[in-house]
């Protein structure tokens, strides 16, 4: 590939279409993988940018039953305190969401930034060293877009205590987590985000957000 490549108009109009079909995706089949699926797509989440070229992402494959398990007591807390939170207008709506796919997803994992990494030799961070953490979450997004490439869906666990998901990962005291999520074949894939199928929110108007000074 040339430093001036340019992508044709057929490209363009098949990434924007990744870009639309890119789900956060809560309900999976349970059909396994195929044999190093996820190693295949941490090689390309590799390929993110980070800051200094530090690439503080890690990625954790959690296949023990044990560790699923402290990680799914830990939804379940979170899940009913934020059921509890709820106003009267929104408690029925939640309980009926479904907003994780750990009973199904046939692979989970967790992605932490590593703070102390010495890669890079902090080059852009002293003075925003949550670009740390940012680069972490660009590897997850070139994942995300790569999965879904294959037919793949991914879905982001944030309802979790994340001291409690390190402690259970066994992960160094400098990682901090990122997010943990469900990997597998949709069941029901779809161009529109889930929450906005259900009423819950509805996508802003690109101009709303767009400032000029």
């Amino acid at each position: 590939m040339t430093a001036d490549r340019a992508f044709g108009e057929a490209f363009r109009v098949d990434l924007l279409d990744l870009f639309a079909w890119r789900r956060d995706v809560r309900r999976f089949r349970r059909d396994h993988l195929p044999e190093g699926t996820f190693e295949r797509l941490v090689a390309v989440a590799c390929l993110a940018p980070s800051v200094g070229l530090s690439q503080p992402w890690r990625f954790v494959s959690v296949a023990d039953a044990v560790r699923q398990q402290a990680v799914r007591a830990s939804f379940e807390r979170c899940n009913a305190d934020a059921l509890r939170r709820q106003g009267d207008d929104k408690a029925g709506l939640y309980a009926r969401l479904k907003l994780a796919g750990l009973d199904d997803a046939p692979c989970q994992f967790a992605v932490f930034a590593d703070r102390e990494t010495e890669q890079g030799h902090s080059l852009g961070r002293l003075t925003m060293p949550t670009t740390i953490d940012y680069s972490a979450v660009m590897a997850v997004h070139t994942l995300w877009l790569a999965a879904r490439a294959e037919g793949i869906g991914l879905g982001w666990v944030s309802i979790l205590e994340p001291d409690l998901v390190a402690a259970a990962l066994d992960v160094p005291p400098a990682w901090v987590l990122i997010g943990y999520f469900c990997l597998g074949y949709p069941l029901e894939p779809d161009d529109a985000p889930a929450l906005e199928r259900a009423g819950w929110e509805r996508r802003c108007d690109p101009a709303s957000v767009l400032l000029v000074r």
